[in-house]
């Protein structure tokens, strides 16, 4: 993919919750390698991290990063690769998106974040599969969240704690936002977490790992993640858990898989690989 394609939603005119507008980067413009004395962003931090709440650093200055390593607890390590550091601040390993400082993330560099993407066959009344009219392949299904920030269905996913596992996001990321973990009585957090641990057992398939290009991103922060397809082949796992949205979403709901669903971030790029990984309807 082109480093414009990979980088449309992160050069969005306006700073998502915001009325900041970016500086606007032509797709020519994007490279650091490419000179350019004019590019002249503004610097904004929203006021909800300036608060300094436990998942955002302090601004530089008053505390050094180790960027490229493990720095105590914070992974500060790329996806990517190795970035570079320049004036004490990270850039962004895909070029300028026309704001400096972190804008809604918490973390200077890279914020790491799991998207579990959990799936089944569409079946009809009588449990057969459900192919596709037209391109005569099985229909997927995914569960997917209404995100309350922007209105746009999603992958649920969420940011990996410091110090802890990748696998251990996604599970819990899945539980609070698409199963509301957090309001389940005792009887109904045990139903949940056995199905759970029993769709995770498996390692899944991995769908993507590195740079996300997400609209939140920044100069000097930006989102990467890590993307595991967990599939309820059978039916008779997490299909049978009633879904109910919880943290940051607003809605949730099994959606067909399908190339016309708009979706947020990079996701509809996601679910394409899953569907030609599990030779389903895209």
């Amino acid at each position: 993919m082109s480093s414009s394609a990979m980088h449309t939603k992160a050069r969005c005119p306006v700073y998502p919750g915001s009325n900041i507008q970016r500086f606007p980067v032509p797709d020519d413009k994007i490279s650091w390698s490419t000179d350019w004395p004019e590019y002249n962003p503004v610097n904004y931090t929203a006021p909800s991290v300036l608060k300094k709440p436990a998942w955002a650093d302090s601004e530089i200055g008053s505390f050094s990063p180790k960027f490229n390593s493990l720095d105590g607890s914070v992974d500060r390590r790329s996806h990517e690769g190795n970035y570079t550091v320049q004036d004490g601040r990270p850039l962004n390993p895909k070029g300028r998106t026309g704001l400096n400082g972190r804008g809604l993330l918490g973390r200077w560099g890279p914020n790491h974040a799991a998207d579990p993407i959990v799936t089944r066959w569409k079946r009809d009344g009588s449990g057969q599969r459900v192919s596709h009219a037209v391109s005569n392949l099985p229909v997927l299904q995914f569960v997917s969240i209404k995100r309350k920030d922007c209105g746009e269905w999603a992958i649920p996913g969420g940011m990996v704690d410091p110090g802890e596992l990748v696998s251990l996001t996604l599970q819990r990321e899945f539980s609070e936002e698409a199963l509301n973990s957090l309001q389940a009585s005792p009887q109904e957090r045990e139903k949940i977490r056995e199905r759970i641990a029993q769709l995770f057992k498996s390692p899944g398939f991995q769908v993507y790992k590195g740079y996300v290009d997400d609209p939140r991103n920044t100069d000097n922060s930006w989102m990467e993640t890590v993307a595991v397809n967990f599939h309820d082949e059978t039916g008779d796992s997490v299909s049978e858990l009633p879904l109910q949205a919880g943290d940051d979403a607003g809605q949730v709901k099994w959606i067909d898989v399908d190339s016309s669903q708009p979706l947020y971030a990079s996701h509809s790029s996601f679910l394409q690989t899953v569907t030609k990984k599990r030779n389903a309807h895209w």
